[in-house]
């Protein structure tokens, strides 16, 4: 049953109650809010059942749903057709979406708006041993899985091949996994390496390491990120993969990094996004128990730049927390 059909239902059992006095059930929600997350392997996954599990909790006669995705593009595309009122996306993807371009190609630009800004996204690069991986140029001939077919992952696995003088379409054996797929294959011997893009840690990664990490390496990407970063200004940036996240790394990684944020429909009702921010930030402790990634999120980092414009409701909002959105 669609968001529509359930509220058309609704309206219709109001209806009946007003005439026969039948009265509805307390719990019934009036209300209802899907957000897009990503993967079960990823953190937009967990992070977006934990703000679902909030909303339903805390709004009055509201039940929020967060959907399992493909990640950023699907999440973007969701919000652009107003089929989910929130979604997640690394603001790479969701610039794309703005314009238009990239994946967004056929289906045009997306009427989007930035919610919040949540925490930044570290390139992954996971390789096994075996393969002898040490270079974007040693991944020529290789079985590499690049992502969910049309998430922010290929995106950016497409841009640092072709950085590093690669042919992403030619040059090696393509697979298109999410992140605990990639790993699965990694472990049976069906990828020789990986590409993600995601907060630390990432449990699907976290995981792998755990379970073969005598077997893998992690692959920095500082020059070739330094590339992105110059071409992309605004979008892409550089940082270090520490070596606290995740045991084996014996140094920090210079990577890639990406900004990650919390986007909707231009078009949502800005009440329902004054509400959906002061639930967060009223209840920031519950949010930042979510997922260690959600540890970074304050109202300062959330209102900073991003290369989507916020949605004018939230502006309003953290002008009324005496914060002022970029």
């Amino acid at each position: 049953m669609d968001r529509i059909t359930r509220r058309s239902l609704l309206i219709t059992g109001c209806g009946l109650a007003a005439m026969t006095g039948f009265k509805l059930p307390a719990a019934a929600a009036a209300r209802y809010l899907t957000i897009g997350t990503g993967g079960t392997g990823g953190v937009y996954y967990p992070y977006g059942g934990g703000l679902a599990q909030l909303f339903s909790k805390r709004l009055a006669e509201m039940q929020a749903n967060a959907q399992v995705t493909g990640g950023s593009v699907d999440n973007v595309k969701l919000l652009g057709s107003n089929s989910a009122e929130v979604g997640f996306s690394t603001v790479d993807s969701a610039y794309d979406g703005i314009k238009g371009e990239g994946a967004y190609a056929d289906s045009g630009p997306q009427k989007i708006a930035t919610l919040a800004v949540l925490y930044p996204s570290y390139l992954h690069i996971v390789a096994t041993k075996a393969s002898g991986i040490k270079s974007i140029a040693d991944l020529k001939g290789k079985r590499v899985s690049v992502g969910s077919a049309g998430s922010s992952t290929e995106s950016i696995a497409d841009r640092i091949m072709a950085a590093g003088g690669l042919d992403p379409a030619k040059d090696i054996t393509r697979d298109n996994l999410g992140v605990a797929e990639s790993a699965g294959a990694i472990t049976d011997g069906k990828a020789d390496v990986f590409f993600w893009i995601g907060g630390l840690p990432t449990p699907a990664v976290k995981d792998l390491v755990a379970s073969n990490g005598d077997k893998i390496v992690f692959m920095g990407t500082g020059e070739t990120a330094a590339k992105l970063a110059q071409t992309y200004p605004g979008v892409y940036g550089t940082g270090k993969l520490k070596k606290s996240a995740y045991e084996i790394l014996p140094d920090d990684l210079e990577t890639l990094v990406v900004d990650n944020v919390l986007l909707v429909s231009e078009s949502l009702d800005g009440m329902l996004v004054k509400e959906i921010l002061g639930t967060i930030f009223d209840n920031l402790a519950e949010v930042q128990a979510i997922h260690p990634a959600a540890k970074r999120l304050t109202l300062e980092t959330a209102a900073q730049k991003s290369a989507v414009a916020f949605h004018p409701a939230a502006i309003e909002f953290y002008a009324s927390r005496g914060v002022k959105a970029q």
